[in-house]
């Protein structure tokens, strides 16, 4: 599963993708900061498009593969109420090598970012909340006429 209401599992990822081919372990998390643009952060929502999320993960995780020859990718996001410090986002890749399991590990989680619908509204110390500008579903580009 690539989406999650419970606190992610690291150890899971790397019990799942463990492989004596691979000499590379590259791993990524993304957790809740305190600050962001200059306004203290004291917790965020994320919610997604499920079907289509875990439809887009599936398929960077193929791309990752095909693009980088690694040999496992693996992407998960947290959904729901997340405090300070929780880990929202988990990369875990093994290859053979370290330059591709790097090169790879970080062309997923950029598109995950680009591509996933996912959207997060951070809630803030002075009050209020604000959803963050994210990637929309359409391109602003469009081939109609």
């Amino acid at each position: 599963m690539h989406l999650s209401a419970e606190s992610l599992d690291l150890q899971a990822l790397l019990d799942k993708t463990a492989d004596d081919r691979c000499g590379a372990l590259v791993v990524f998390g993304g957790t809740v900061r305190l600050e962001n643009e200059g306004q203290q952060v004291t917790a965020i929502d994320y919610t997604a498009h499920t079907a289509l999320a875990e439809k887009t993960l599936r398929e960077i995780e193929a791309e990752a593969l095909e693009r980088f020859g690694i040999t496992h990718c693996r992407l998960q996001h947290r959904l729901g109420h997340l405090e300070l410090g929780e880990l929202s986002v988990l990369v875990v890749v093994r290859a053979g090598h370290r330059p591709e399991a790097f090169e790879a590990a970080r062309w997923a989680i950029d598109t995950l970012k680009e591509r996933v619908p996912i959207w997060k509204e951070e809630f803030y110390a002075a009050g209020g909340s604000e959803y963050l500008e994210g990637t929309p579903l359409q391109s602003k580009k469009s081939n109609r006429p």
